[in-house]
């Protein structure tokens, strides 16, 4: 185990921020998997499988201790495809949840300055 110094400061918040963004993206791809199709078992399936699909790539390629982690700019376009899915899912699955995958984004964008952090 190696002694990393801890963020502080501005950077913690950013970071907290990060983590709430990605949450929200997670929760989105679910919420957008169950309402993608009619039928209950495909879209259990989905409301699991979309997010699940989600973590994995985020975990290999984007996340700060990712094994292989993608240099910039594909990492970029990777995290931009992630959370673009899950707003068009949240979107469409009911356009009055327009609020919760703005502020998703939001999120995501006010934190964008936390994603070169190497923890």
């Amino acid at each position: 185990m190696t002694d990393r110094p801890r963020p502080s400061g501005g950077l913690a918040v950013l970071l907290a921020v990060r983590f709430l963004a990605e949450l929200g993206m997670l929760a989105a791809l679910a919420w957008g998997g169950w309402h993608l199709v009619d039928e209950t078992l495909p879209a259990l399936l989905l409301a699991v499988v979309l997010p699940l699909l989600a973590a994995v790539v985020w975990g290999r390629w984007v996340a700060p201790r990712a094994t292989h982690r993608l240099h910039d700019p594909a990492r970029a376009v990777v995290e931009g495809v992630l959370f673009f899915a899950a707003f068009v899912l949240v979107t469409r699955s009911d356009p009055a949840t327009i609020g919760w995958a703005l502020l998703m984004l939001l999120a995501y964008l006010i934190s964008f300055p936390a994603r070169r952090v190497e923890l």
